[in-house]
């Protein structure tokens, strides 16, 4: 064991099978939890998709601190949950009732708050179990690398980080450490997705022969950095800032996924749902093992088109394609991703979709992906939860709704919860998670250049592009590592 031994932490063995069949090679032991105790969480990001966690996760386990770099913030989730306190203390729902003394107490006692959650880390390492991150999207691998050093199970949201190496690291940092970890793509704890990758891995639609995924959201565009601003007194502009270069303050930076510097726009914020279950089920991510691929070579070439190269900002739109050598029983396939007006898109996805997709412009709106076969097809929502069988008439008496073979979901956080206590792995562990994010981030590297790029998982490095490869990690400020 090397990272430190926290109060009531003791060894034990993942159970036998469970997730192995999807993500992992081997049982490996992780710091587990009795289950008759409550784990204690601190969450780092109160504000944004953070609120969720606040919202969530006292009435699951037991909250001890909170992190974030704006006061504002902290004052605002100490406010919801004196709010929420008050709701449930009225309500006539058993479990909303039950939980209102949790939220009163939270609010009235105020949980330990801080502005730097390495100062959390060391003040109170021994009163934490597991820590919440749902920071922006450039501080999410220096958050879980402290973390998880200090010994802490970790759950992040997505994307798992901004850049490719710092997901890598974050795959080792996990099993070092041996911690229980799990990345925020909520679509894999639904009953239809397993269901879902359960079809396509059966056969029930045939060989796969397309997978297309879209988002209708495309980049900013933005061509020069904004103008300085003062720094609100409420804000720790240092701590926001992180690893990432210093600028002045501009209320404009706060807004990650306008920069290259601090989002990974929509293949972060929302491919990282809609790309899951074909990722998944086609077991792109044996690809990232080394007895993984199936040929000699298991090299990812990525190619992408845009409205243009933008160093600062995101394109308005792009159009990826991953081609996927061999691996495990799947043949070699490509992967294709349209963002904003990308052309063609509409097209292309229309014609998988047919009378159905004409009928209702509404499913091809937003965000979606089609996983076609050739005896049928499924298009999946854009968070992957539910998906429809194409042609419908065909598949009409198919189970659509829960898995078959596979395990079934308590909720996609308390599976993570479950890893905490010494339970199987989360199907969204970093193991898997990390491929993923891998996989998606090359998309953002890619719109950078005209050429095809060569990527090799194994050695995590761009082989013929130089420039190209430097892109796949970033350097810290002094002070900020991994």
């Amino acid at each position: 064991m090397k990272g430190k031994q926290s109060r009531r932490r003791f060894l034990t063995n993942l159970a036998a099978g469970g997730a192995g069949w999807l993500i992992l090679r081997d049982s490996r032991s992780v710091r587990g939890m009795p289950a008759n105790e409550k784990i204690n969480v601190a969450i780092i990001g109160v504000g944004g998709r953070g609120t969720w966690f606040v919202d969530t996760i006292p009435r699951m386990e037991n909250v001890v601190a909170i992190c974030d770099v704006s006061e504002q913030k902290t004052a605002e989730a100490y406010k919801r949950w004196a709010n929420l306190a008050d709701r449930f203390a009225a309500s006539t729902r058993q479990w909303e009732s039950s939980a209102a003394p949790t939220f009163r107490r939270l609010a009235d006692e105020k949980v330990p708050s801080f502005s730097d959650f390495r100062v959390m880390l060391d003040k109170m390492d021994k009163q934490i179990d597991a820590v919440v991150i749902a920071t922006p999207d450039h501080t999410h691998a220096v958050a879980s690398a402290a973390a998880i050093k200090a010994g802490k199970h970790v759950f992040c949201e997505k994307p798992l980080t901004r850049t490719v190496r710092e997901s890598r690291t974050l795959r080792e940092l996990g099993r070092q450490y041996e911690v229980a970890t799990s990345m925020g793509n909520q679509g894999t704890a639904s009953g239809q997705f397993r269901r879902a990758l359960e079809l396509i891995r059966n056969g029930t639609i045939g060989r796969i022969t397309d997978v297309h995924i879209w988002n209708t959201g495309g980049g900013a565009d933005r061509k020069e950095p904004p103008d300085r601003q003062p720094v609100p007194d409420y804000l720790n502009w240092d701590l926001w800032l992180g690893p990432a270069a210093f600028r002045p303050y501009h209320r404009d930076w706060l807004k990650r996924n306008l920069w290259r510097d601090f989002g990974t726009c929509q293949l972060g914020n929302w491919a990282s749902h809609t790309a899951n279950l074909a990722f998944m089920a086609l077991k792109v991510h044996e690809l990232w093992s080394p007895d993984g691929a199936s040929g000699a070579e298991p090299v990812i070439r990525i190619r992408a088109e845009s409205s243009g190269i933008n160093r600062l900002s995101f394109p308005r739109w792009e159009r990826i394609e991953w081609k996927i050598p061999t691996r495990a029983e799947f043949p070699p396939i490509a992967f294709n991703w349209y963002n904003g007006a990308a052309l063609g898109a509409r097209e292309r996805i229309g014609g998988f979709l047919g009378e159905s997709g004409r009928v209702n412009n509404k499913q091809m709106d937003f965000a979606g992906a089609i996983i076609a076969g050739t005896e049928g097809t499924i298009h999946a929502t854009g968070h992957n939860a539910t998906f429809r069988l194409l042609p419908e008439d065909k598949f009409r008496s198919v189970e659509r709704e829960r898995p078959e073979t596979v395990d079934r979901s308590r909720g996609h956080e308390m599976d993570w919860f479950i890893a905490c206590r010494g339970g199987k792995p989360a199907w969204a562990c970093f193991d898997y998670a990390s491929a993923l994010n891998q996989f998606l981030m090359l998309g953002n590297v890619a719109t950078q250049f005209e050429d095809t790029l060569e990527f090799d998982p194994l050695s995590v490095k761009i082989l013929n592009n130089a420039q190209a490869d430097a892109l796949l990690g970033s350097p810290y400020r002094q002070g900020w590592s991994l």
